[in-house]
């Protein structure tokens, strides 16, 4: 996107370059720029309105014969606020670092200058960076014009000059890109100081190549360090650094050259994420990544790293290796804490010299610090970024997303969002109509404005450009957490201008469909992105194949024989998966409301109709004897009304009228509260009473009785054939033999003995059971057996399958029944006794 296109403010003065430097003020409209010769005063609502200025212009020199355009130029590097009243301004002069105050009653120079050698760098091209910290300037930048000699050093109108050794262990030609200080915890157990976090890219020390390697690093002082009493005498006695590590393992890639931190400061300091832009030492790569560092990980490398030392190994590229002897305590560049308090360590000037000593020798440690998710959270290809600003920004849909802000060496903005560890790239802008590094960037969150400097001048550019996207699809792909569509406006705006509109389709684009009972609904849905999928929701439940008379086609939905329980509300969601987010989004596409077409009813003669909506009671009907009426409860479900809404309903009816499980068609009435449309949360329920349901319900109460009726009969008449058939157990004989009679009264004592469940036979009515001779001519014993009784009558046990007769002789059937057993003369057997 070009600038061109773009509502963008800009600012700049002829004749005046390089507004690199930058300063929002937090209480007032001001955005302080420092650029050559000059110190401007912008309104931090609307850059181009400039409130004030003051030049800084070389005359002296330029009286000596020096060049102007050479040697004597001023380029203003530091700008750092005192108090509500004065700025620190700080400025090359002609390769001759000066400062002063400026103060904002006036604006104007108060005319002390300072010495400005280790605050401001001698050269507008070399590195520096400042933070001022309860009226304390902590710098770094070199001390010598030829910059040989890097510090890192605090200044203070209270105390000496605190600064580092000038040594390679601590700083080998180091490039300040960026600092800031980290407040303690409240009421913190240990009461440790706070810490003043320095991000710079330097030479390695620990590794010897074919050239200089980089290596990113961040380093760490004490704010309450004094120094040593006799060991490092005005110098950090908390002194410490770590390697960053930003790289793709996978490729075996490293980005080793910072260009800028962010510092992204949370309610919690546990929350605290540090953004850094990094590229590689070899730029013929073209690659860009942004790596993200927790606050802990940090800090947990410098109070429990382990720390390198030099060695003198011969035929080994390796410098430094793991210092693995007994490391002295108090715990070398540790802040003064309670632990230490208690030893009667108060300050660093209390430190033994065995400690002070250790960490003058070992001011690097080895454990390196590892970024979020051990990666990289955005690459870019052909992209070189120069600055980073990272805002959370609390969506639509109230989670809290980081959003960053990322400047390159061509003067374009891309702007990123943070989704589940992984970003995306949202927007590309061109702020600047040259192709210019961008070389300050910073952000206002009460403005939601961003500022970029460059030696051109000063563009100011809003956080969001919702208004670009025209529709509701455009609006809600562009995945930017800024923007919502407000279908009131039918706009895409931002989320502070709507904060309780949800993305969705209003109440009043639902197409109502109406239909009759038994036929089928069709409901249209199409879908313009291949990529995205289809959700229907039927009263706020998704619908699937397996649902009740439902088919989910590719154009939309069917719905088979539409019953009651089918009405309501039907919501159309393309759901469609963002790779680089991780996630997936959803828009609603089409909503239908569906309803019956049922044919009026005739009312009742007579009733006595109660209906209570809301706490609203009509009454209806005259009112009939209170011996006559019946009550139903109704459960009734509005748009507004709460589940356990209901509606109590009299019917009037005679005496001789039958009190079925229903009330008769006649007297069923729908009862509809004042109807206001549903929110998509609070679909109205498919058991709604209408005239149809409670036809139906009458209906099948009347089926299920002849039903029951029905099976009852069959019941009984199988019943009754299987007690005459006598296949059931005694007691429904002697009902059997009660109620049809029976000839065998002459031998009642059969039944008593087949309730006892044994026979008894007598000594002359034994069957006599004969078997064939065996092969070896033996004879057969006879057999006595007791009848088994079973409670049925059945046949005797024999081979052949004939009764046998009481003769061997005689063939001719028995004249007496075979199971007419005389159990009085016959001994009792056990019925299971063979």
């Amino acid at each position: 996107m070009r600038s061109c296109d773009l509502d963008l403010m800009e600012f700049s003065e002829p004749g005046i370059f390089n507004y690199s430097t930058l300063l929002l003020s937090e209480k007032g409209d001001a955005l302080y720029v420092g650029a050559r010769e000059a110190v401007f005063e912008l309104s931090k609502k609307n850059v181009t309105v400039r409130n004030n200025k003051v030049s800084k212009a070389m005359k002296m020199c330029t009286l000596k014969g020096k060049s102007k355009e050479r040697d004597c130029l001023n380029y203003i590097r530091v700008l750092q606020v005192v108090d509500n009243e004065r700025l620190y301004v700080c400025g090359t002069h002609a390769f001759q670092p000066q400062c002063d105050y400026l103060n904002l009653a006036d604006f104007s120079l108060v005319g002390q200058p300072e010495d400005g050698r280790g605050k401001c760098s001698f050269d507008p091209s070399q590195s520096f960076t400042t933070v001022m910290v309860d009226g304390e300037l902590y710098s770094g930048t070199a001390y010598n014009f030829l910059g040989s000699e890097p510090i890192i050093s605090r200044y203070s109108p209270y105390q000496s000059l605190l600064r580092t050794e000038y040594s390679t262990s601590w700083l080998n030609e180091p490039s300040f890109v960026f600092a800031d200080v980290i407040r303690e915890r409240k009421n913190k157990a240990d009461g440790e100081d706070d810490k003043i976090y320095y991000f710079f890219t330097e030479v390695s020390v620990e590794y010897e190549f074919f050239g200089k390697l980089l290596i990113p690093r961040v380093a760490r002082v004490c704010k309450g360090d004094l120094g040593g009493q006799r060991t490092l005498q005005k110098k950090w006695t908390s002194f410490l650094k770590a390697k960053l590590v930003c790289s793709m393992p996978e490729l075996n890639f490293v980005f080793n050259v910072v260009h800028d931190v962010f510092i992204l400061k949370g309610t919690d300091w546990k929350d605290t994420v540090i953004y850094g832009v990094f590229t590689s030492q070899w730029g013929n790569v073209g690659l860009s990544a942004v790596c993200a560092y927790s606050l802990t990980a940090l800090e947990d490398v410098f109070s429990k790293g382990k720390y390198m030392q030099k060695t003198t190994v011969e035929q080994s590229h390796t410098k430094w290796v793991r210092y693995n002897g007994i490391t002295p305590t108090p715990r070398p560049g540790a802040c003064i804490n309670n632990l230490m308090r208690q030893q009667n360590i108060s300050s660093s000037l209390h430190l033994p010299d065995k400690t002070l000593q250790f960490v003058k020798d070992h001011p690097l440690l080895e454990d390196p610090v590892l970024p979020i998710g051990n990666g990289p959270r955005l690459i870019t290809k052909d992209v070189n970024y120069t600055q980073i600003v990272v805002e959370r920004v609390r969506a639509l849909d109230g989670k809290i997303y980081d959003v960053i802000f990322t400047g390159t060496d061509k003067g374009v903005l891309h702007k990123s969002v943070v989704f589940d560890e992984e970003v995306h790239i949202v927007e590309e802008i061109q702020l600047l109509k040259n192709s210019e590094p961008i070389k300050n960037l910073l952000l206002s969150s009460e403005t939601r404005s961003l500022y970029a400097g460059s030696d051109s001048g000063v563009v100011q550019s809003p956080t969001e450009f919702c208004g670009r996207y025209p529709s509701c699809n455009d609006c809600v792909l562009a995945r930017d957490p800024y923007c919502a569509w407000d279908p009131h406006t039918a706009a895409c705006v931002t989320v502070f201008d709507t904060p309780n509109q949800q993305l969705s389709l209003p109440l009043k684009d639902y197409q109502r469909v109406t239909v009759k009972p038994g036929s089928s609904a069709e409901l249209p849905c199409l879908v313009h992105s291949n990529l995205a999928q289809v959700t229907w929701k039927s009263n706020g439940s998704v619908l699937t194949e397996a649902s009740r008379f439902h088919f989910l086609g590719e154009n939309g939905l069917l719905i088979y024989s539409v019953a009651p329980e089918d009405q309501g509300h039907y919501e159309c969601w393309s759901v469609e998966w963002a790779p680089a987010a991780g996630k997936n989004f959803s828009r609603l596409l089409a909503g239908y409301i569906l309803t019956l077409d049922l044919p009026p009813r005739a009312p009742p003669q007579a009733g006595h109709i109660t209906t209570t909506t809301l706490g609203i009671q009509e009454e209806s009907g005259t009112h009939a004897a209170e011996g006559n009426s019946k009550t139903y409860r109704v459960p009734l479900t509005s748009a507004i009304a709460p589940p356990s809404f209901t509606a109590t309903v009299h019917f009037t009816s005679s005496p001789q009228t039958d009190s079925s499980l229903t009330p008769p068609p006649s007297s069923t009435r729908k009862f509809q509260p004042k109807q206001h449309l549903p929110p998509l949360s609070s679909p109205p329920r498919p058991d709604n009473q209408d005239p149809a349901a409670e036809y139906l319900q009458h209906n099948n109460s009347t089926a299920l009785l002849f039903l029951f009726l029905l099976f009852f009969l069959l019941f009984l008449a199988a019943l009754a054939y299987n007690c005459y058939m006598q296949y059931l157990p005694a007691p429904c004989l002697r009902l059997r033999a009660a109620l049809l009679g029976s000839h065998k009264s002459a031998h009642q004592p059969e039944y008593l003995a087949c309730e006892a469940g044994l026979i008894e036979t007598s000594a002359t009515d034994k069957i006599n059971m004969t078997e064939q001779p065996t092969q070896n001519g033996s004879q057969a014993t006879q057999n006595h057996r007791a009848l088994r009784d079973t409670g049925y009558e059945t046949e005797p046990e024999c081979g052949n399958g004939r009764i046998p007769s009481h003769s061997f002789g005689d063939d001719s059937p028995s004249q007496e029944k075979p199971f007419d057993v005389d159990c009085e003369s016959q001994s009792i057997q056990y019925a299971d006794e063979d």
